[in-house]
């Protein structure tokens, strides 16, 4: 404690408690070691702040003045120390994330919140692109990680096994499906179906799976918006195949609210996610840290999809 803030607290006891002495008892201090402090107060500024007296202190207008204020010193300097104090329970230092929407829409939330919550002092910036742009970055070093669909190996990219997500299909309501039924996109055609663009790695696993499956296409339109995916799907008879874990929240609702989510079935398609992280160097506490909170978010919300219907392969596996 300053010298200062000390004068200050040991006036405000003698304030209070009209007496030297109790003010000495009440702070740890001795009575003439409260009488040096006021004293120096009442030098500093060249004014009596107490009158003295047949053994009680009492205060002169000037000191009732100043006590207001020191008082309101006291409590803002208090407020100071906890907020500063909430800061330091967790780790600190900077983190920049890179993620799918298939993360940002559904895991990004709950796992951020809880971060933010237990390391306060942890900057967080988060990156939300396609894999080959996270890619890009991860390797370059500018993102401490990045969870992506599963691809080749990449030369200064380390990567391991995150999640796994099954491909479910999503229409508006009129469509009429009943919610979360299983289907088999081959007897729905023929459809009009929203898919990414060639740089995302989905669209060749989707077109094999229209051509090896028999689905009938009337149309495709590449949109690489995912929001704008959802709201032109739920807003028209065009329908989307999309990674089942961005679609949790809408799969577990009891009945559909702007969107229908059909698992698909005979057969199942998926998708493998990977955390990638440059080669050179480990993650660091933050990034670690909020790493395992993403998996553990991503493994509740994969629990809607159920082992026993064969749509999920399993939970994910943590760096």
């Amino acid at each position: 404690m300053s010298d200062t803030l000390r004068d200050i607290r040991l006036f405000v006891a003698a304030y209070e408690e009209r007496s030297f002495t109790a003010a000495a008892e009440r702070e740890n201090a001795t009575q003439s070691g409260v009488s040096q402090h006021i004293r120096k107060i009442e030098d500093r500024f060249g004014v009596r702040l107490f009158a003295r007296g047949s053994g009680m202190v009492q205060p002169t207008p000037a000191g009732d003045s100043y006590y207001r204020h020191c008082i309101e010193l006291l409590r803002l300097n208090e407020i100071a120390n906890r907020s500063v104090v909430s800061y330091g329970a967790g780790l600190d230092g900077e983190m920049v994330v890179g993620l799918m929407p298939t993360m940002t829409r559904s895991v990004l939330a709950p796992a951020l919140a809880r971060f933010m919550e237990v390391h306060p002092n942890v900057v967080v910036r988060i990156l939300e692109a396609f894999s080959a742009n996270l890619t890009q970055r991860v390797r370059s070093g500018e993102l401490a990680f990045a969870i992506v669909p599963a691809s080749s190996g990449i030369v200064g990219v380390k990567s391991s096994r995150f999640a796994y997500t099954p491909e479910v299909l999503v229409s508006g309501l009129a469509a009429g499906r009943a919610h979360m039924a299983p289907v088999r996109l081959a007897d729905l055609g023929p459809l009009k179906i929203v898919v990414p663009s060639g740089q995302n790695i989905r669209r060749v696993n989707l077109e094999t799976y229209f051509t090896s499956t028999g689905v009938q296409i009337e149309r495709l339109l590449e949109l690489d918006a995912m929001m704008g995916t959802l709201d032109f799907v739920a807003s028209t008879d065009w329908v989307a195949i999309l990674p089942g874990l961005m679609m949790a929240d809408d799969a577990a609702s009891a009945s559909p609210r702007r969107l229908t989510v059909n698992p698909l079935a005979h057969p199942p398609i998926g998708i493998d996610l990977v955390l990638i992280e440059p080669a050179r160097r480990p993650l660091s506490s933050a990034a670690t840290a909020f790493l395992d909170m993403l998996a553990e978010e991503t493994r509740k919300l994969s629990a809607v999809w159920g082992d026993e219907a064969g749509l999920y392969a399993g939970g994910p596996a943590g760096a």
